[in-house]
């Protein structure tokens, strides 16, 4: 960045400016929540700077204890922020519709052609430049989040508690419980990340002293009007489709399954996909083991939440238990239902609870257990790092990947050294990977 940029105080986004920017972001958030949050950590905090890197890490860390994508509601989080309730819908919708539409249109493809060679060239060329970006993330991250050695125990002991299969609401519910406690007690251990450098030197839009808008302070009456909206938004759906087809059918059945889904996904994609695959392949047939697994590859092609993946298995459930409907509208339907359930409640986490966040903004002891929960991210994030370095670039019992490992470091190089935007790293990784997958 420029001096003379530096010098520049930021400008509230008007709201057209904003929506461009979300759906930008919602065609470029490849890498699941990881890469996804380093993506924002760079165009809010760094580029755009319409948030500091405090309340960035304020919300991020308040999204890290939900149930559901913790991107999806972080992006929610910052553009309800912004822009008040519909800066948030907008800012969540868009960050999930691109991917809806193309998982759709992939689906499609999958069930009625089969699978197609080029998606996995493309995805071939990704993953080794999704790991670049997560390893910047890491590296950014981790300068401003671990100050001092309390918190590089705590990201320590985070990263070799998820080797250890220690679930991921355990991590995250100790380093908040140690920062609370550490809060009392030590607090000059447990300094809320506020950064030093450049990003954290410069004004920002919502900067760390600014008090939180009108739209943001909770009241009783709030509290209750967003409870019933949202409730009956979430479960009219299901409620009318059960009237109308029987509450055995195919697609009441998965609005029911994915919306206590919604409320149980604690540690994202990867915690739950297990439960879900077990309930989807043996309980209810919608699909099989290796649609379930084809189902996968095929949300990670996609940018948005890798939880996208739920919409495959209604897709394919609608397709294959279609009746009364043709099998393209059952499987449009169940497609439909399963990502409203999924994702509605995630606006109400975010309209519920984010007003009360905000108002304890200014509280040591919540500070304090969000910087511990703050070191703890970056454990875990540099535990996914190299889970996914060593399969991208170390796959299976194949060779060492080559190619993988020049895409990786000439992207990481790029992005960190010469500030490479992620929209060409994304498109030109994606293009060389069909380039090689042509040649070889």
């Amino acid at each position: 960045m420029h001096p003379e940029t530096a010098a520049t105080a930021p400008t509230r986004p008007r709201f057209p400016e904003a929506f461009r920017f979300w759906l930008k972001l919602g065609f470029i958030s490849f890498g699941g929540p990881t890469g996804q949050i380093a993506i924002m950590h760079t165009e809010l905090v760094e580029k755009r700077r319409w948030i500091s890197e405090s309340r960035f890490l304020h919300a991020l860390n308040y999204c890290m204890l939900l149930p559901g994508p913790e991107a999806t509601q972080l992006a929610t989080y910052i553009g309800w922020l912004l822009h008040g309730t519909w800066g948030g819908i907008v800012a969540g919708t868009l960050f999930v519709l691109p991917s809806a539409v193309l998982l759709w249109l992939l689906s499609f493809a999958y069930l009625a052609y089969g699978q197609l060679e080029w998606m996995g060239w493309i995805f071939f060329g990704l993953k080794p430049a999704v790991l670049a970006i997560v390893a910047a993330a890491v590296i950014r991250i981790g300068r401003k989040a671990l100050k001092n050695g309390t918190m590089w125990i705590i990201a320590a002991l985070a990263f070799v508690a998820i080797l250890l299969r220690v679930p991921f609401p355990l991590i995250v519910g100790g380093a908040a419980l140690a920062g609370w406690l550490g809060g009392r007690w030590r607090p000059e251990k447990f300094q809320a990340a506020s950064g030093h450098g450049a990003a954290s030197a410069q004004a920002s839009v919502l900067d760390d002293h600014m008090e939180a808008p009108p739209h943001a302070v909770a009241s009783p009456a709030r509290t209750l009007r967003v409870l019933v909206v949202s409730l009956t938004l979430w479960w009219t759906p299901i409620l009318l489709t059960g009237l109308m087809l029987g509450w055995k059918h195919t697609l009441v059945q998965q609005g029911v399954f994915f919306s206590k889904a919604a409320m149980v996904t604690f540690g994202g994609a990867y915690a739950v996909l297990p439960y879900v695959t077990q309930q989807a392949v043996e309980k209810y047939g919608w699909l099989s083991m290796p649609q379930m697994l084809d189902g996968l590859g095929l949300a990670e092609t996609t940018p948005g939440p890798l939880i996208m993946v739920l919409q495959f298995v209604g897709f394919v459930g609608g397709w294959t238990h279609s009746a009364p409907f043709p099998p393209l509208l059952g499987a449009t339907l169940g497609a439909m239902m399963t990502t409203w359930s999924t994702f509605v409640p995630c606006f109400l986490w975010i309209f519920l609870g984010a007003p009360h966040i905000e108002g304890l903004r200014g509280n040591r002891l919540l500070a304090t257990a969000l910087s511990a929960v703050t070191a703890a991210v970056v454990g875990v994030i540099l535990n996914l790092a190299v889970w996914f370095g060593w399969h991208v670039l170390f796959p299976g019992n194949m060779p060492v990947n080559w190619f993988g490992v020049a895409v990786a470091l000439m992207a990481f190089i790029g992005m960190v050294r010469w500030k490479w935007d992620i929209i060409p790293v994304v498109l030109g990784a994606g293009l060389l990977g069909v380039v090689w997958g042509w040649l070889t």
